[in-house]
């Protein structure tokens, strides 16, 4: 029974609605390739006609269209290099060998250019099985009818998976910038890549859906961990606050006075506007020791002229769980907390210890 277990389905059960997307989806994308071809042999194109692999295509970009392997270069380029290959190696290769040589070849050509695509192999497979329509053709073959149903199988798999709520093309890598890097784990793009060679995962997710599940998982993890707590539960209150016209003296000033590493500015409605740092004080203080000219031309300089944007500021109701990869992977020291834009609180790096603290007593009484 042990042995038997390893040939069972290894795909989970789909769901009804997904099911039904899907194969919706295959009828309209084949169908409208078969109204092109319907259209051109109407205009006289009789080269032009469906193949077989396009049902393999039509399968991998509306059942998983977030597969490397289903993704329009994939697809379109995958196709038309495989039966560009597919005649060289009949021009070359006597029968029976050009079969397998032809599937071979069209793999590995695939790969050089990585357009990895399985019903390419199917293209391969079919024109050297029946090369006659193929060298009538030429190396128009490959752009009519590969190329051609191809695309327009792709063009309307587009249209449909992002109608029905499918991301496709998947998301490609961005920048790692500030924001992207707290999604991904702190992760750059290239050490997720290298996950997924080193898992050879390369053709069965995309870096960035990688770093979204990753992201999702710990996000998950952290909010069983912390037993729902959320911002408004830990975070400081009673906070000293400045305007935006507040001079730079007195922020210095109220530094000085408390035990505080920030300032955040609100308005007259504790509408949050930014925030100040000690250290952005000291480069202004720093600046002073410059020639008199340049305190001439900035003599009183308010709040305003240093804080920084508030555009890290998280809901009170967000899972605290969250902003661990924030304040543990990015250098955040503070995040100011609001609620409908008014600023409620700060969470710092102290009130995540005491709270990481608190758990470990419970789990240690335990």
């Amino acid at each position: 029974m042990r042995a038997w277990h390893h040939l069972y389905p290894a795909l989970p059960a789909f769901h009804a609605r997904e099911q039904l997307r899907a194969g919706l989806g295959a009828v309209l994308g084949i169908s409208l390739c078969a109204l092109v071809v319907s259209l051109a042999a109407r205009l006289g194109a009789s080269s032009f006609f469906l193949m077989a692999p396009l049902g393999a295509t039509a399968v991998l970009v509306f059942c998983v269209p977030n597969s490397p392997l289903a993704q329009p270069w994939s697809a379109v380029v995958g196709n038309v290099t495989a039966a560009l290959v597919t005649l060289l190696v009949l021009r070359i290769v006597p029968a029976p060998w050009s079969v397998g040589v032809a599937v071979g070849a069209a793999i590995t050509a695939m790969m050089f250019v990585r357009a990895l695509h399985p019903p390419g192999g199917a293209v391969a497979l079919l024109t050297a099985l029946d090369p006659g329509v193929a060298r009538e053709a030429g190396p128009l073959f490959a752009l009519m009818p590969v190329g051609l149903t191809t695309a327009v199988l792709v063009g309307a798999a587009i249209v449909y998976n992002r109608a029905t709520g499918r991301v496709y093309p998947f998301r490609q890598p961005e920048t790692d910038e500030e924001g992207n890097r707290a999604l991904r784990l702190g992760l750059t793009t290239e050490q997720l890549g290298e996950l997924l060679d080193r898992f050879n995962q390369s053709t069965n997710l995309g870096v960035e859906d990688l770093g979204r599940l990753l992201a999702a998982a710990e996000a998950e993890a952290a909010q069983h961990r912390f037993d729902g707590t959320t911002c408004a539960d830990v975070m400081t209150t009673g906070l000293i606050t400045v305007r935006p016209d507040t001079p730079l003296s007195d922020a210095a000033r109220l530094f000085r006075s408390h035990s505080i590493k920030s300032l955040p500015v609100v308005d007259e409605d504790m509408i949050l506007r930014g925030l100040v740092l000690q250290a952005d004080l000291l480069h202004v203080f720093a600046a002073q020791d410059r020639p008199a000219a340049w305190r001439q031309r900035s003599p009183r300089r308010t709040v305003s002229d240093v804080m920084r944007p508030a555009d890290r500021a998280v809901p009170d109701d967000m899972p605290v769980g969250v902003l661990l990869n924030r304040l543990a992977a990015q250098g955040s020291e503070v995040v100011p907390v609001t609620r409908e834009q008014r600023l409620v609180g700060i969470l710092t790096r102290s009130d995540i210890m005491r709270l990481l603290l608190a758990g470990a007593e419970e789990r240690s009484a335990a």
